[in-house]
């Protein structure tokens, strides 16, 4: 059975606010995943002297083979790395990039209404991938070990296989009955059409063969040789645009970090492309306008209602892809965007929504149990928070028959008409709008807090609501949380558009949803979301946890942990 870990250190160390935190004599480490396996893997390379960045790579992989309705090869992800030497943290932008033939119209119909399908099924819907670059990236740039060696758990696992467990075979059976999936997709996930039983192996020579491909040639094995070809003449055979400078001309981008302060503590987390960091901070920095920590729930959930509700219109208008478009980070990250953000709540009603922000688009909404994240701290202080996607369970629902990739559909992700709603009902503006080999507006949000209490890793799926789950969490944290209470939290959503507050069961109390209402909110109930990994170390007692949420523990797999 899949475990919670609470792993002990002994640490020497000096902490001052406005720096990063460094330590020397861990002698412990956490890691927290989405699969046992994964979180094994992690563990035998820093058994083996690897570092958090090693571990990362071996993660990652890891869960590409075994996690494959969230996340794989054929898409992307962030990876936020803090080095404990230096004191530095960086932000490997790995986000898939649409092909140099995509242009802004190409979901749309003749009489220019979105093909929600197109962007959602089959290669047409793939950006070029990111994760086998990042892989290559982080391996040579800030791991220890040569990237073969941190491949081969994946190798072995893709190649000999692994157990079918619940979740997967959930997975496989919605697919099965609401998606368009491939020949070979099917072949490896269902043979004869027929759904794995728990504990069948599942077995994927051809992914395994294309990890020895990276594990051997690294990034140019994959994006700048004759299997890259192959891969590409496959796809356009069924409707992609690819081109083969496409590829030679992706790479990884490392950005820096947005920092936030907080109640006395420093957050880092994920700048644009990615717009996680940028709206967490509207929304910290507009309830620290208020006295919110003396408010009672029911209004302090106004106000944090309130906030969500004006940075994610400022997600949909500002942001976008930063080697493309301006984006203003400086202005929505600033105390003073916030404080005239402020001005306009009213504590004792709902702001009605403008009527030039009504949109008579329908709005699509997705649970978001796919995407997947880890997190990770190292004997020396290194950490690595890991958010990583192929955008829907299964992404586009393709494979392609020679590599075993499932190909992304995060073309979605793009505004396929400006304040058209995607997957996820986002609205964005012309800001993330399509253009060839520009990146996709995300909501994955790996985050650092480090306080005068100690240090949180910590990120989650969960598509549109990612970026409120982890400001929840983050808020949880202030209020004396640990890993285990920032993955279990009960949880609630706001994203501009639609208007309405979205909650998971016991999020409120009664007596809290008639106030809400009362103030004009319109409340709406829906099923668990999320699947957050935390490693938190506390200052004090000198322990690190490592929690993963409950919502998505994964039965079945009796593994020890070191």
């Amino acid at each position: 059975m899949a475990k919670t870990l609470r792993l002990l250190i002994v640490i020497n160390l000096a902490f001052f606010f406005g720096e990063s935190i460094h330590a020397e004599g861990f002698n412990k480490a956490g890691i927290a995943t989405a699969h046992p396996l994964a979180t094994k893997a992690g563990y035998e390379i820093l058994e083996m002297g690897g570092n958090a960045f090693d571990a990362a790579v071996t993660v990652s992989a890891v869960l590409s083979v075994v996690e494959p309705y969230s996340s794989g090869l054929g898409g992307g992800g962030f990876f936020l790395l803090h080095n404990a030497e230096d004191g530095q943290s960086v932000f490997v932008d790995a986000r898939e990039k649409a092909p140099s033939m995509a242009d802004r119209d190409m979901y749309l119909d003749e009489n220019g209404d979105v093909l929600r399908t197109a962007s959602l099924n089959g290669p047409l819907a793939s950006g070029i991938p990111g994760l086998p670059a990042a892989l290559h990236h982080v391996a040579n740039n800030h791991g220890s070990m040569p990237l073969y060696k941190l491949l081969e758990p994946a190798i072995r696992l893709a190649r000999d296989g692994f157990p079918a467990y619940e979740r997967l075979i959930t997975a496989l059976n919605v697919a099965k009955k609401s998606r368009t999936l491939s020949p070979k997709f099917k072949a490896v996930f269902m043979p004869n059409d027929q759904l794995p039983e728990v504990g069948q192996l599942i077995k994927q020579p051809e992914l395994a063969k294309t990890l020895e491909i990276i594990a051997s040639n690294g990034h140019d094995g994959f994006y700048k040789s004759f299997f890259t070809q192959k891969m590409i003449d496959e796809a356009r055979q069924d409707g992609s645009i690819w081109l083969a400078d496409d590829f030679k001309n992706y790479s990884v981008v490392e950005r820096e970090p947005i920092k936030v302060n907080f109640l006395g503590a420093q957050l880092t987390t994920a700048p644009p492309p990615s717009s996680g960091g940028t709206t967490i901070a509207t929304i910290l920095n507009i309830i620290s306008e208020f006295d919110f920590i003396e408010m009672d729930i029911s209004t302090r959930t106004h106000l944090v209602v309130e906030s969500m509700r004006r940075a994610y219109r400022d997600r949909a208008f500002f942001l976008g892809d930063p080697d493309f478009v301006d984006v203003p980070i400086k202005k929505l990250t600033s105390k003073e965007h916030a404080s005239i953000l402020a001005q306009s709540i009213d504590m004792n009603a709902a702001t009605p929504i403008h009527e030039d922000d009504q949109l008579d688009e329908k709005y699509a909404w997705n649970e978001g149990s796919h995407t997947t994240h880890f997190s990770i701290l190292d004997m020396d202080g290194n950490r690595a928070a890991v958010t990583q996607t192929i955008n829907t369970w299964f992404g586009s629902g393709y494979m392609l028959p020679s590599s075993g990739l499932i190909l992304n559909n995060e073309m979605d992700d793009f505004s396929a008409k400006p304040f058209a709603p995607n997957r996820y009902g986002l609205v964005h503006g012309e800001q993330n709008s399509i253009q060839p080999n520009k990146r996709m507006l995300s909501s994955m949000t790996p985050t650092f807090i480090e306080s005068e209490k100690g240090l949180a890793i910590l990120g989650t799926p969960g598509g549109a609501r990612i970026i409120t789950m982890v400001l929840l969490s983050i808020l949880d944290y202030f209020e004396g949380g640990t890993a285990e209470t920032m993955t279990a939290k009960k949880r609630f959503h706001h994203q501009f558009l639609p208007d309405v507050i979205r909650y998971e069961k016991d999020a409120f109390t009664e007596e809290t949803i008639t106030i809400l209402e009362s103030k004009g909110h319109t409340l709406q109930e829906i099923s668990s979301y999320g699947n957050m990994q935390v490693v938190t170390w506390e200052k004090d007692s000198g322990d690190v946890s490592s929690s993963s949420d409950p919502r998505g523990i994964i039965e079945g797999y009796d593994i020890d942990f070191y």
